[in-house]
C-alpha cells in the first residue's frame, strides 16, 4: 500500500487551499469527499457517434465503483472525432489530429487538477491511443476502459457492419444494387451504441491494450449494450482504487515485450493497419524503442487465428461469445507467440489472466493453432523505391500477393473517389492517392470510402491502391498505406506519373515504380512543394509539427 502523500493534497489541503475547496463545494463536493483520493474520469463521450454515445452512462457506473471503494470521482471530457462519419470529406482530416488533442487534454487536465489516479473511457478509433498516450505521459496510477463494440446489423439473414454500407455505395454506383437496397443496408447496419463491429481499428486497439496491460483483462470484448458492461465499469472503478494503493503506473507495466505482445494480438486477429501508427506513438511516449519494421518481424512469426471481418466471417461480438480476447491470448501463449509473464493493471500477469478463460464448445471464431486462418500475421511492411521509409499493407489470407499495373494518379482522395464511381478505374490499374499524408493532408485521411467503392464496384480482386494516407480497419483488398516519405515532403510517390508501371510484391516486401533511381531524382528536381492548405488554426499547427508516418505521425518535441 502506498505511503506517499496523495497528489491531490497539493491542491486541496491546507489553509491556502480554501479557495480551491470553496469552488468545488459549489459543485456539491463535501469536506468528506475532498478528503478522499480524487480519481479523474476522462470521458470521451460525444453525442455525434454511436461509438462513444453510451459512455456518459458508463461513466456513472465507473464513478459508482470508485465511491464504493473509498474514492471521489471527478469526471471531465475530451473531444472525439468519428472516422466513419467524416470519411471521404474534409472533416476526415480532423480524425488523426484528434488523437493528439485527446492525449493533450487528458494530460493537461490531469496535471492541472493533480488527480491521484485516472480512468480513461474510450470508444472510437483515435480515443483509444489518445487516451493511452495521455495516461503514459502522466504516469499516474491509471487504466483504460473500452466502451465496447456495436452489435451487428441484420440484412437478408446475415450479419452486417458499417463496412457493408461503404461497400454498398460502390455497388450502387456500379449498378449492382438499387437505391432502395442501399437505403435498407444503411438503415440496418448500425443498430445501437458501440464502436464499429469488425476487427477494425477500435476493436483492434481495445484487444491490443489488454495484451499491452493497460486495460483490465476480459473487459474489452463485452459489447457496448450488453448488461454485463455496467458491472465491468463498476469493477473498473473499484480496481482503480487498488491500482492507486499499489502504485501501479503505466511505465511500470510497459516494456518492449508488452509491446511485442500487443503487436502479436494485432497480427493474430487480422487487425487494423492503424495499429502501426498508434503503437509507434505509444512506444515513443513510453521511451521504448520500436521501429516500423518490428511489426513485420512480429507479424511474420504470428499466425492469424481469429476469423474476423473485414477479411473473415465473424464480428467483434462473436469474440465475446467464443471466450473473449483472453482466449486469443491463451492460444498465443500455448504456441509461444507471446510472453505470459508480462504484468497488467490488475497486478496479475497476462498468463494468469488467461486461466479464467472459458471457451464456448464448438466455436469457430478463434481457431486452434493447428488450423489457423493463415500461418503468418496480417501486418506487412514494404520498402522499395516508392517507399524508402516503409509503408503498410494488411494481408489476412484473402488477398493477392503480387500485382503490377499502370498508375492512375490522383492528388486528392475526392478525385480518386470520383474516378471509381464514374467507372474510370479498370481491372489491372493501380490507384495512387497522394498529398494525403500527415503533413500534406494534413491529417492523413483514411481511404475507406475509396477502397470500399473499389470492392463494391467488383474491382477488389483486380485493382491495387497505394497512398501516403491511411486506411480504415474495415479496408480489405490489396491496399498499401502510410507510404513514406509522403508526397508533400518530396517523397518518391510525388514523382509517379499517370501510366507508370507499379509493382507490388508482398512476398518480397517490395513496392516499386518501374523507374531508375536517377529517373526519380530527375523528376523530383522539377517538383515543387505544394502550398500549405491551411495557414492558421489547428491544421496549420499540426502540419508544422507532425512527424512522418514511419515514426507514428506524432507531434511531440524530440
Amino acid at each position: 500500500m502506498t505511503t506517499k502523500p496523495l497528489t491531490s493534497r497539493t491542491i486541496l489541503e491546507g489553509r491556502d487551499r480554501a479557495p480551491a475547496r470553496s469552488f468545488l463545494k459549489g459543485i456539491g463536493y463535501t469536506n468528506e469527499d475532498l478528503s478522499k483520493p480524487i480519481i479523474g474520469i476522462a470521458n470521451t463521450w460525444i453525442e455525434a457517434m454511436p461509438c462513444n454515445f453510451h459512455l456518459r452512462t458508463l461513466a456513472a457506473k465507473v464513478k459508482e465503483g470508485v465511491r464504493a471503494a473509498g474514492g471521489t470521482p471527478m469526471e471531465f471530457n475530451t473531444i472525439a472525432v468519428s472516422d466513419g462519419i467524416t470519411m471521404g470529406t474534409e472533416g476526415m482530416k480532423a480524425s488523426l489530429v484528434s488523437r493528439e488533442i485527446v492525449a493533450d487534454s487528458i494530460e493537461l487536465v490531469g496535471r492541472g487538477y493533480m488527480f491521484d489516479a485516472i480512468i480513461a473511457l474510450v470508444g472510437c478509433d483515435k480515443t483509444l491511443p489518445g487516451g493511452a498516450m495521455g495516461l503514459i505521459r502522466l504516469n499516474q496510477p491509471s487504466l483504460i476502459l473500452y466502451g465496447g463494440s456495436i452489435a451487428p446489423g441484420k440484412y437478408q439473414g446475415r450479419d452486417i457492419t458499417i463496412q457493408d454500407v461503404f461497400e454498398a455505395v460502390g455497388a450502387n454506383a456500379a449498378g449492382h444494387i438499387s437505391d432502395l437496397e442501399l437505403l435498407e443496408i444503411e438503415n440496418k447496419a448500425c443498430p445501437g451504441a458501440g464502436a464499429c463491429g469488425g476487427q477494425y481499428t477500435a476493436n483492434t486497439m481495445s484487444t491490443a491494450l489488454e495484451f499491452l496491460g493497460l486495460s483490465p483483462a476480459g473487459s474489452s470484448s463485452i459489447p457496448a449494450t450488453d448488461p454485463r458492461k455496467d458491472q465491468v465499469a463498476v469493477d473498473s472503478g473499484k480496481l482503480i482504487m487498488e491500482i492507486l494503493k499499489k502504485e501501479r503506473r503505466p511505465k511500470d507495466i510497459l516494456t518492449r515485450t508488452s509491446f511485442e505482445n500487443a503487436i502479436a494480438s494485432v497480427a493474430a486477429t487480422g487487425g487494423s493497419t492503424n495499429a502501426v501508427l498508434h503503437f509507434l506513438a505509444l512506444a515513443r511516449e513510453a521511451s521504448i524503442p520500436l521501429e516500423i519494421d518490428d511489426f513485420d518481424i512480429i507479424s511474420s512469426r504470428t499466425p492469424i487465428i481469429a476469423d474476423l471481418k473485414p477479411g473473415g466471417r465473424f464480428v467483434a461480438v462473436d469474440v465475446d461469445q467464443a471466450g473473449g480476447a483472453m482466449l486469443i491470448a491463451q492460444r498465443l501463449i500455448e504456441g509461444g507467440y507471446i510472453d505470459p509473464s508480462q504484468k497488467t493493471v490488475t497486478g496479475r500477469t497476462l498468463g494468469e489472466e488467461t486461466k479464467a478463460v472459458i471457451e464456448t464448445p464448438a466455436q469457430e471464431v478463434i481457431r486452434p493453432l493447428s488450423n489457423p486462418v493463415k500461418g503468418t500475421g496480417g501486418l506487412v511492411i514494404l520498402h522499395g523505391n516508392v517507399a524508402p521509409e516503409g509503408c503498410v499493407a494488411k494481408v489476412t489470407g484473402h488477398e493477392r500477393l503480387y500485382h503490377q499495373g499502370p498508375a492512375r494518379v490522383y492528388d486528392q482522395e475526392e478525385m480518386a473517389m470520383a474516378a471509381v464511381t464514374k467507372g474510370e478505374i479498370k481491372p489491372g490499374d493501380v490507384v495512387v492517392i497522394r498529398y494525403e499524408g500527415p503533413k500534406g493532408g494534413p491529417g492523413m485521411r483514411e481511404m475507406l470510402g475509396v477502397t470500399a467503392a473499389v470492392v463494391g464496384a467488383g474491382l477488389g480482386e483486380s485493382v491495387a491502391l497505394l497512398t501516403d494516407g491511411r486506411f480504415s480497419g474495415a479496408t480489405r483488398g490489396l491496399m498499401v498505406g502510410h507510404v513514406a516519405p509522403e508526397a508533400a515532403q518530396g517523397g518518391p510517390i510525388a514523382a509517379i506519373k499517370e501510366g507508370d508501371k507499379i509493382i507490388l510484391d508482398i512476398e518480397k516486401r517490395r513496392l516499386d515504380v518501374d523507374l531508375s533511381e536517377s529517373d526519380i531524382r530527375e523528376r523530383l528536381l522539377d517538383w515543387t512543394a505544394p502550398k500549405p492548405k491551411y495557414l492558421s488554426g489547428v491544421f496549420a499547427k499540426y502540419s508544422a509539427l507532425v512527424s512522418s508516418a514511419s515514426d507514428g505521425a506524432v507531434t511531440g518535441v524530440s
